[in-house]
């Protein structure tokens, strides 16, 4: 049995018999593919090369085909049939650098050519095309394009300094807003995974800058809405770093942002951070290392003569773990990006170049190399393409190159993103069958391991395939980093920051024939699961205890409160005039049941879609929606063993930009029982403690009221769950006597004041003249009373 583990990031295997473990792979995944899920093609120039290869010390270059034919050439002319005359309106735009093809991450069939001219497809070229103009009353200057990005549903161009949105659909143009100075470049990452925050996030970030100045002095923008505005972006030591400015780059699934710059052939790398402005962004410390750091480049030379002297014609075009390269020495090279090693090799040599061409990967090892074609008689471009099969290629006789080690490596939760909330885990599963003979490595690696834990085991399945290859199950466990309890503090993100990450599962020294058999890749989201929501618990409700009638509370039902009772400013002052609230059925339901007389507090469950799964036990907080003050809380803040003044509704209301019910959440929380914290000494022990659930057994105490009361409860436990976990529900209070028109006190000193009067008037008539006369008069009137009652 072959078991991998993995700790602070670095995956151990132990092979059967050795018992010694040896490290197999023991950094994070980064650049493209560490990106996971977001299949972005990312156009380079000859320049950048090294970056995108060098991921290891060591590559094969394979001996050349030769110069047979690799494609029938075909060309595309769909759209002209029926001789309908297209022009072009307005300014047609121009790429002055070479050729350039940007694919949509998230839909293949739409691409961008930049050339002599520029051409925008949503068929994947299979149509002629008009060359891309802006409309002449953007009034743009010279249409140079210099930096394009796809982001969403918008292209993003940078035309003559200025960045622009074309929402290729509805075919409208508009200008981004913000930017005071000429930018050149813009870049951005893409996430097609519709729904997730995470994602819409990674989609909405981008940053415009001007490419090769100095970075003391240039100016950084960014934008949260996928460019369409922008605001300066700021960071720590900026004036103190040398070199001219080589990009921006924003590695979501490091959760860090990376400057790239270029001083005297060397290549720096910067982190960057946003702590200014948000803390959820702040680099993680590196572990040996401290930033900036510089390295300079190796030399190619020597690790690919050939290749290195040829002059690149057609632009590298990468495709996940892949790339191809057309040279001016009409050339064709095929590489391999391993995490461990490189491997490129030449497919032909001779008619394979086409002015204008472009390479495009269409499918899992279908190349074309596509040239646009001018028509003399339509302003529409024909589409010539060459479609070149790699993988035949590779398994011809001619290249002699080693098959893959491997039948199949696949799961069903591939190309998919997961969500980790917090003390929650992941478990994924994976297929391996070898090749007869072969004993494959796997790899298991995370490209943010301050964040994301695994625990990885590979096994035998007891049925092997009908060829007899072995099949084998790859277990991977997910946790956060935190939970895990092995890596030192200071391998360890903070666990009030959520975070994204890429799990990998590939295979050691990949052979370059494995074209079908790319390494898996899932994003994981360390952060909410927007799938869990809470409920309140109504097992005794108002209507099954017949004091209300569901039929009447959803006909319009509404109740009045109290003007001695609320307050819509929540500051528990007397309003001026009673409330009529109308109430909602349909989302309250039937009120919970409340005797007044008894402390109380909800029972507050956890669900995850339609699946129960725990009583929550976190800290949280209610507020009355309608501003009602009658009821308090039964312990204070010394009975709470606080060592500093807790929050309270009054503080969070006063420095909070919302103001009700939603103002108070896991975001500003503050526990009175942190000696850390910034809240001030304990002044006031008898103020009521204000927070529910928890360490403590705070409840609710109801004032002398019967009514509806309807609550919004927030869990504020910062680390119970990423999510603002909230929830809205209605209770009715029953059983409290009407209060007395007269005060108790009142009703106290007329009742001993009544008493004192009669023992006075007693005294007169007993032992005063008066008195006695007093009585002989009444008895004079009794006896005649008798007498006229005798006759």
């Amino acid at each position: 049995m072959l078991r991998i583990q993995a700790a602070q990031g670095a995956a151990m295997c132990a092979c059967p018999g050795t018992g010694a473990p040896r490290p197999v792979y023991a950094r994070p995944a980064c650049g493209a593919s560490a990106r996971g899920g977001c299949r972005a093609v990312v156009a380079v120039s000859s320049e950048m090369l090294v970056l995108m290869l060098v991921v290891a010390a060591t590559a094969r270059l394979w001996a050349p085909v030769g110069a047979s034919q690799l494609c029938r050439i075909r060309t595309v002319r769909t759209g002209k049939v029926f001789n309908v005359i297209q022009q072009v309106q307005g300014d047609v735009l121009y790429f002055q650098s070479g050729t350039r093809l940007i694919k949509h991450a998230c839909d293949k069939n739409i691409a961008l050519y930049l050339g002599k001219h520029v051409f925008l497809t949503r068929d994947n070229f299979e149509s002629s095309l008009l060359p891309l103009a802006i409309p002449t009353s953007m009034t743009v200057g010279v249409p140079e394009v210099t930096s394009a990005h796809f982001a969403n549903a918008f292209l993003l161009l940078v035309v003559n300094g200025k960045v622009y949105t074309y929402a290729y659909k509805e075919d409208v143009w508009q200008i981004a807003t913000g930017i005071q100075h000429p930018v050149s470049h813009i870049s951005g990452d893409n996430c097609c995974f519709v729904g997730n925050t995470f994602c819409t996030e990674i989609n909405n970030s981008i940053f415009a800058y001007s490419r090769g100045e100095q970075v003391s002095q240039t100016t950084i923008y960014s934008s949260e809405n996928g460019g369409i505005s922008f605001t300066n972006f700021t960071f720590k030591n900026q004036a103190g770093l040398a070199g001219s400015l080589g990009g921006v780059f924003y590695f979501h699934s490091l959760s860090q942002i990376g400057l790239l710059l270029v001083n005297s052939g060397k290549v720096s790398s910067s982190e960057l951070s946003r702590c200014t402005r948000d803390p959820r962004f702040c680099p993680l410390p590196s572990p040996n290392s401290t930033s900036p750091s510089t390295a300079s480049l190796p030399d190619w030379k020597k690790w690919n003569p050939g290749f290195a002297r040829a002059r690149h014609r057609a632009p590298i075009s990468p495709d996940e773990h892949t790339l191809a390269v057309l040279t001016k020495e009409d050339a064709l090279y095929f590489g391999s990006l391993e995490f461990l090693s490189n491997s490129i090799i030449q497919l032909a040599e001779g008619s394979v170049w086409f002015p204008e061409a472009v390479l495009m990967f269409s499918g899992v090892g279908m190349l074309d190399i596509l040239t646009p074609l001018p028509d003399a008689a339509f302003p529409t471009f024909d589409l010539q393409k060459c479609p070149i099969n790699i993988q035949a290629i590779l398994m011809g006789p001619g290249l002699q190159v080693k098959q893959c080690k491997i039948e199949l490596l696949e799961s069903r939760l591939e190309s998919e993103m997961y969500t980790i909330d917090m003390n929650s885990k992941l478990n994924l599963s994976f297929t391996l069958i070898p090749r007869l003979g072969m004993s494959p490595i796997p790899l298991v690696m995370v490209s943010n391991p301050y964040s994301l834990g695994l625990q990885a085991s590979i096994y035998e399945e007891a049925d092997n395939t009908f060829d007899g290859n072995i099949v084998y199950k790859l277990d991977i466990d997910l946790k956060q980093q935190h939970h895990w309890g092995r890596a030192s503090p200071n391998f360890t993100s903070s666990i009030k920051r959520p975070t994204i990450s890429t799990l990998t599962v590939d295979i050691a020294n990949r052979e370059i024939s494995c074209v079908d058999m790319k390494p898996l890749s899932m994003l994981i989201s360390v952060g909410c699961d927007l799938e869990k929501k809470i409920v309140v618990q109504n097992k005794i409700s108002a209507c099954s205890k017949g004091i209300l009638d569901p039929v009447e509370l959803q006909k319009n039902y509404s109740y009045v409160i109290e003007k001695e009772s609320y307050d819509s400013s929540y500051q528990g002052q007397r309003s001026d005039e009673d409330l009529v609230v109308q109430y909602s059925y349909k989302d309250l339901g039937c009120p919970r049941l409340v005797y007044y007389d008894t402390p109380w507090k909800p029972v507050i469950e956890l669900w995850r879609k339609s699946d129960f799964q725990e009583i929550v036990s976190a800290e949280y907080v209610l507020l009355e929606v309608n501003g009602v003050f009658t009821y308090s809380y039964a312990m204070t803040a010394g009975s709470a063993s606080c060592i500093n003044q807790p929050q309270n509704w009054t503080s969070i209301l006063e420095t909070s930009s919302k103001k009700g019910p939603f103002s108070w959440n896991r975001e500003n929380y503050i526990s009175c029982r942190d000696s850390s914290s910034n809240l001030t000494a304990l002044e006031w022990p008898d103020a009521q403690y204000q927070v529910l659930g928890g360490l403590t057994d705070n409840e609710i105490i109801f004032d002398q009221r019967n009514g509806f009361y309807i609550f919004h409860l927030s869990i504020v436990d910062p680390y119970y769950s990423y999510c603002q976990l909230e929830t809205t529900f209605s209770i009715y209070v029953y059983g409290a006597y009407p209060r007395r028109a007269i005060p108790p006190e009142a009703a106290i000193v007329l009742l001993v004041s009544g008493l004192l009067l009669a023992v006075w008037l007693a005294y007169l008539v007993l032992h005063t003249e008066e008195g006695h006369r007093c009585q002989q008069c009444c008895a004079s009137l009794c006896c005649c009373g008798c007498a006229r009652a005798r006759h």
